[in-house]
């Protein structure tokens, strides 16, 4: 049996480190995801009010528009996240400015419906 050059080893051990990290990082999206989901779900089901939905709807614009000034039309998954992560800080601003009623109760589902709809436009979106 040959022997494997000592920097196979090297390689090796690097490639299995990125490997760990490609999964957490897609473990940290998958995560987010599941939570924009979710709160797309919920957000649909408080829209059956007629006077919720208008609220909703006038809020969920207001998020969506800034992710667009954010993140732009080209982003990747990753980079959804990533602006996910600082999103409580400047929806907020950004709804209290607009002086969306309501928003103080919904701003967490607003916020998370607004990115799972906002994830269908990235370059890497798979259902």
């Amino acid at each position: 049996m040959a022997a494997r050059p000592l920097l196979y080893g090297r390689i090796s051990g690097l490639a299995h480190k990125l490997r760990l990290i490609c999964r957490l990082v897609s473990a940290d999206v998958e995560s987010a995801r599941l939570e924009w989901e979710l709160a797309h779900r919920d957000v649909a089901a408080m829209a059956r009010d007629p006077v919720l939905e208008e609220r909703l709807r006038s809020q969920l614009d207001v998020i969506t528009t800034e992710l667009r000034r954010r993140v732009g039309g080209t982003f990747t998954l990753r980079e959804l996240a990533d602006a996910y992560s600082s999103a409580d800080r400047w929806a907020h601003d950004v709804l209290s400015e607009q002086g969306a009623p309501g928003w103080p109760r919904t701003l967490a589902l607003v916020e998370g419906a607004a990115f799972h709809v906002y994830a269908r436009g990235a370059v890497d979106y798979a259902p």
